[in-house]
């Protein structure tokens, strides 16, 4: 469940750092599955991607298109980064006093994990038209089809991680939103309106004030004893 505070995280120091609560997290057990498949997904390129046929020069097994391994170990390894920094972020978002700072935080992890799902799906639908294309001339003795197969799969299994992460920041940003809606910060406060001094200002400054009430002229406080204590006039009888 997401802490009560703004962007999903609560007041900065409110609670220490929890190991198992963090590992346990559902967005933590994403991520480091985000991580292992784009790991996966480079490593069988690089290991078993490329295979030399008679000559010096090696080919990639999908189609002998250099480009589909690049793409697919270029995106494997910025996911791969990417997957650490986020995960230091998470750590890091708890302590974080300024709402600020954690609407950036959690807009970053928006943009970057939709921009990452929707490269893993180019990456999927790539390798998997380059590898239907490829014949078994290109591949003696299947060299390298099971690292093709495997790097289709979890490209695909990228797609759905990187998905759930997507909805995941979109999710703390809606909900950080709504909550810094009506706060001071958001306020408005109307130009060129006077503020009440309750203060005697110096130097004969003029005191200007937004109490619409004025007393009633001819007005005065009346005192009970002032009363009482005055005689009264006596009428003269005719």
């Amino acid at each position: 469940m997401e802490s009560a505070g703004a962007y999903g995280a609560g007041r900065a120091g409110s609670t220490s750092f929890d190991p198992v609560a963090f590992f346990t997290h559902p967005r933590t057990v994403v991520r480091l599955l985000s991580w292992v498949f784009s790991m996966v997904v480079f490593s069988c390129i690089v290991n078993e991607g490329y295979i030399n046929i008679g000559s010096e020069r090696l080919l990639c097994v999908f189609n002998n298109n250099n480009d589909a391994c690049n793409y697919g170990i270029t995106v494997g390894v910025a996911s791969f980064l990417g997957s650490i920094c986020f995960l230091l972020l998470d750590v890091y978002f708890p302590s974080m006093s300024s709402v600020k700072d954690r609407r950036r935080a959690v807009l970053l992890d928006l943009v970057f994990s939709g921009l990452a799902s929707f490269l893993w799906f180019v990456g999927f639908c790539f390798l998997a038209n380059q590898w239907q294309a490829t014949t078994p001339e290109e591949l003696p003795l299947a060299q390298g089809s099971d690292a093709a197969r495997a790097t289709i799969a979890f490209c695909f299994f990228s797609i759905l991680t990187w998905a759930v992460l997507t909805l995941s920041a979109l999710r703390r940003y809606l909900s950080g939103a709504n909550m810094t809606l009506f706060t001071w910060q958001h306020m408005d406060h109307t130009h060129g309106s006077a503020r009440a001094t309750p203060y005697p200002i110096a130097n004969g400054a003029t005191i200007v004030t937004t109490n619409p009430y004025q007393a009633p002229p001819f007005t005065e406080t009346l005192d009970p004893q002032k009363l009482t204590q005055q005689p009264r006039r006596m009428t003269p009888a005719f």
